[in-house]
């Protein structure tokens, strides 16, 4: 890790150790789940490339994209559409929410060439957790990865879905973060001693930080960043170096949270939606020891995908957080106060189940549709005579 890393990387854990939990609890949370969707946007939707159950999407230095196929596919795609396959995937655990995941460029991905990835892996009759990392080597227009490192591995294996593993770099990309899903195994987001759960803080190689929360004490505990989510397929930093989720809630409750080091969520003691059979769950303001949600849904838009804004083509977007919506078939920017509250903004419907969001280094917003024979979908402002 270089000066420049070591700096931004401190900068950032000052930033989230000032996030305290009392901050957080000085106003209720917006209900934005009944706001209409808007017909109308201001982007112009291309469709660039066709994927079969895509997962993820993550842009590389040079502009291409990495994309994930749940069944255990690898591409690099250019922006005019060109896939090429990567070999070297290893085996996927594809039932139901598990399979092939997210994927992530080192920080230093023009020197190292890393790629980080999660996956869901056969074992024990069900599928773990694994974050990895290889190397992308690319020779005589063929791609492949080489000298794969397991990171980091969920135990036991579940049955369950809501694997989580979504991957976010810190500033400065001193370290990891990772979502955990609770795997359809609710109680056990409140366990300290299960992965399930819970969002954990690794350095680079996989290895423990020192400043961790819990750093000086064994196993799961020492790489627990946060507590008490369910479902987080939203990761990211915003661009004041303040970490962000988004989780799926049950029968209502979807929720944006903001993430502080020790922090608990409350899954599954308390939350803004229900059970499926219809049996009530406390809501977050009868149990003010956990940290309540910025911004929930109900009815749900089952977030998927979480990207900040900071391009050009979109002005009035700069510092936005943009999530596609799977139950919600469309895009939501969500947009911050000085006081850091969170408000929904906009919310475009583009009857597609959106997977995945990514900026691209010139701006555009590009997002990946859910299912068989999905899009690729480019998003550029719309022109005054359309």
């Amino acid at each position: 890790m270089n000066a420049v890393h070591a700096l931004l990387g401190a900068c950032a854990l000052a930033a989230l150790l000032a996030s305290a939990p009392a901050a957080a609890r000085t106003a209720s949370a917006e209900n934005a789940g009944a706001l209409p969707a808007r017909d109308a946007a201001p982007f112009a939707v291309r469709r660039i490339a066709v994927f079969d159950r895509p997962w993820a999407m993550a842009f590389l230095p040079d502009g291409r994209l990495a994309v994930t196929e749940k069944a255990g596919r690898l591409f690099l795609v250019t922006q005019s559409g060109a896939k090429t396959p990567i070999d070297g995937m290893p085996a996927v655990y594809d039932r139901g929410q598990n399979g092939l995941l997210d994927i992530a460029p080192s920080p230093d991905f023009a020197q190292d060439g890393l790629l980080y990835f999660t996956r869901v892996a056969p074992a024990g009759g069900g599928g773990v957790l694994i974050l990895s990392r290889a190397r992308l080597e690319e020779s005589g227009g063929r791609a492949r990865l080489r000298d794969l490192e397991t990171l980091w591995r969920q135990q036991p294996a579940s049955r369950g879905g809501q694997p989580g593993g979504i991957i976010a770099f810190s500033p400065g990309g001193a370290h990891l973060f990772l979502s955990v899903g609770d795997r359809m195994e609710p109680d056990s987001a409140q366990d300290p001693e299960a992965a399930r759960g819970k969002i954990l803080r690794l350095n680079r190689d996989g290895s423990t930080p020192s400043d961790n929360p819990l750093a000086g004490q064994d196993g799961i505990r020492a790489l627990t960043w946060s507590t008490g989510h369910r479902n987080p397929y939203g990761l990211a930093f915003a661009p004041d170096g303040t970490l962000w989720s988004h989780e799926m809630g049950p029968r209502g409750g979807d929720e944006l949270n903001r993430i502080r080091p020790g922090g608990n969520y409350g899954w599954p003691e308390v939350s803004n939606g229900d059970q499926y059979s219809g049996w009530p769950i406390p809501r977050h303001a009868t149990r003010p020891e956990f940290d309540p949600p910025s911004l929930y849904w109900t009815p749900v838009i089952a977030p998927a995908g979480l990207a900040f804004y900071q391009g050009a083509p979109f002005p009035a977007w700069k510092g936005s957080a943009l999530i596609g919506g799977l139950r919600g078939e469309g895009l939501v920017r969500i947009a911050f106060r000085a006081d850091g509250a969170a408000h929904q903004a906009d919310r475009w419907a583009l009857g597609r189940r959106i997977r995945d969001v990514a900026v691209a280094p010139d701006g555009a917003v590009w997002l990946i549709e859910d299912g068989a024979e999905a899009g690729l979908l480019r998003l550029t402002p719309r022109s005054s005579s359309e």
